[in-house]
């Protein structure tokens, strides 16, 4: 009885220390991430750049040959690759694998897969470290990963 009451509030306080309230700091990151792939949907390049640092820093692992490379992307170039007229929509379908939150630091994983209009382009996963800038999470790096088969 005693060690049946023990465990009880052992999980009790474990449940109190790691629930996630609604609105929480994890809500909060994930709504800034949304966002990010909502004005890729839109074609809204401000959109976009809402969730922008100013120092952002934007890279893919590709695999050339068996060789793995690191390519930088340049966020201006991005941003208008986004808002320049286009038929057909970017689609970057994510699931939120993992969010950490330490502080004014968040990290999130996410698998995608993208599509332009219906048609499947590819798929990966995302890595990106956000930060609080003024009371506001913003994206300061993402890296991600892109191939054709095995998707996530």
């Amino acid at each position: 009885m005693k060690r049946t009451f023990v465990l009880s509030l052992f999980l009790l306080a474990s449940q109190i220390l790691f629930a996630q309230q609604p609105g929480s700091v994890n809500e909060e990151v994930k709504r800034t991430v949304e966002t990010l792939f909502q004005g890729m949907r839109k074609g809204d390049s401000a959109m976009v750049n809402s969730t922008f640092s100013k120092g952002i820093v934007m890279q893919t692992v590709v695999d050339n040959k068996g060789k793995i490379e690191v390519r930088s992307g340049d966020p201006a170039g991005f941003l208008k690759f986004v808002g320049s007229p286009h038929k057909e929509i970017y689609d970057e379908r994510i699931t939120f694998d993992r969010i950490q939150v330490d502080g004014d630091l968040a990290n999130v994983w996410t698998s995608y897969k993208f599509y332009i209009g219906d048609k499947f382009s590819h798929c990966g996963v995302n890595s990106m470290t956000l930060v609080k800038e003024e009371g506001a999470w913003k994206l300061l790096h993402i890296i991600d990963t892109r191939r054709k088969e095995n998707c996530p």
